[in-house]
């Protein structure tokens, strides 16, 4: 009876001991104070509200379905600039939208998502040769084949931006500097190479991060991942380990275990019939529109490709092939980030909902999340894929999200996050002798993928 009055069960999940956060030795208000600590997990729920959802959209699958017909309109304008790929083993471009000033329609490319230009040569040339500012910065990756234009995704860097007269930004004059990484063919952007994207892409985000680290030295780094870009976000973390130029990350409706989350949408009539056949069309959708590049594949059948009804059967016919994995069982598993989670060495929220009809219950990192003392999963009860709507229509996740990121770069002492105590992390036995003690690396993949 709780979702009658929308009252929602908010949980969390953290190893015994999260990391100690070392905060500024500042008060809220700007007077000194002595410097002091927090954990992870106790930092999570100072910023984390009580959740209400609204009672006219009851249980997962009227959230879910209403994140695709809700008609807010959140104003937020691009730049877009097109980069070359770096890697020869993954040649080719993709585009990064870079949240910009408002301008007039006239000046809207019609080929990109509304309010989204290309950058002009001399406004670009400001951008690249950088800025000594330590501003705080954003990295943003959206969901399946999504881009910058969603609407989950606004709706959460409008109150970093400043957008909608945002009284907290105007008042502490904190804007934050965002850019978005669309997967390669999303958002409007065109392939240049034989190859979509995947849910272990994290080449183009491992070469931007890098090109942003280059032209702005202080700005602190931050990371949001949403839905599969979640699981690729948190791939990319893991694949860094202490080298991560990110200072702290956030993923919200991440799916996690990619394997339990495909069998989970294959066991309903909803999953089947609504979910996993309406993200296949999205995929072959974005396909048609980059078929002659994608022809060139001589591994890709595309006419069985596009024979294709449901989500695991396109991954079936088109990641397997052009990655080499034989079955989409064994992309799913190879791609999840749920291992990867144990390797995270950055402060890591993750926000899920426990009747996301997208992402089962089963497919959420429970026991993985509380072996690793950088993580903290959040779960509701209710919330749906990307939904969490209140009455009055504001989005719930946007508070924790938006307070995360907040509070972290306020009041952390970004170069004191303590990095010493793991314990005993791999989860090996401290018995025996030492040459004989096995070791567990969650990051052996059975898909050799060149990093760098």
């Amino acid at each position: 009876m709780s979702w009658l009055l929308g009252r929602v069960q908010v949980s969390y999940y953290a190893a015994s001991k999260s990391i100690q956060l070392s905060l500024k030795s500042k008060k809220s208000d700007g007077t000194p104070d002595e410097p002091g600590s927090l954990s992870l997990l106790e930092f999570v729920k100072s910023i984390t509200p009580s959740c209400s959802l609204s009672p006219l959209l009851p249980g997962g699958h009227a959230q879910t379905i209403y994140t695709v017909i809700c008609g807010k309109d959140v104003p937020i304008y691009y730049k877009r600039k097109i980069f070359e790929s770096s890697q020869l083993t993954y040649s080719g471009s993709f585009a990064v939208d870079f949240i910009s000033k408002p301008f007039p329609s006239s000046e809207e490319d019609g080929g990109l998502p509304p309010r989204t230009a290309y950058f002009s040569e001399d406004d670009w040339k400001s951008i690249d040769r950088g800025s000594k500012d330590g501003k705080p910065m954003l990295v943003v990756l959206h969901g399946l084949s999504g881009g910058s234009h969603e609407l989950y995704l606004r709706e959460v860097l409008a109150p970093l931006v400043g957008v909608g007269g945002n009284a907290e930004t105007a008042a502490t004059d904190e804007t934050w500097e965002v850019c978005v990484v669309n997967a390669r063919g999303c958002a409007k952007s065109k392939i240049t190479s034989d190859v979509l994207f995947n849910a272990r892409a994290t080449w183009d985000v491992r070469q931007f991060v890098e090109w942003l680290s280059e032209r702005y030295p202080n700005r602190p780094l931050y990371g949001l991942g949403f839905s599969l870009g979640g699981n690729i976000l948190v791939n990319y973390i893991a694949e860094e380990g202490d080298n991560c130029k990110l200072k702290a990350g956030v993923v919200c409706s991440n799916p996690f275990d990619l394997a339990a989350g495909s069998l989970g949408l294959q066991r309903t009539w909803m999953g089947r019939e609504v979910y996993s056949k309406a993200m296949g069309g999205n995929m072959k959708r974005l396909l048609k529109s980059h078929e002659e590049q994608v022809s060139k594949n001589p591994r890709v059948n595309l006419d069985r490709v596009f024979s294709t009804t449901y989500l695991h059967e396109f991954d079936r016919e088109l990641q397997g092939p052009t990655w080499g994995y034989p079955t989409e069982g064994a992309y799913y598993r190879d791609a999840s980030s749920t291992e990867p989670l144990m390797a995270v060495r950055i402060p890591l929220l993750a926000i899920n909902a426990e009747d996301d009809p997208v992402v089962c219950k089963d497919a959420l990192p429970f026991q993985e999340v509380q072996t690793n003392p950088y993580t903290v999963l959040c779960t509701t009860s209710m919330g749906g894929h990307l939904g969490w709507f209140e009455p009055g229509g504001g989005r719930w996740f946007v508070k924790p999200a938006v307070g995360f990121l907040r509070k972290f770069h306020r009041e952390v002492d970004l170069g004191e996050v303590d990095k010493r105590n793991h314990g005993n992390m791999n989860g090996a036995p401290t018995g025996g002798h030492p040459g004989n003690i096995p070791k567990y690396d969650p990051m052996l993949r059975k898909l050799q993928i060149q990093l760098r």
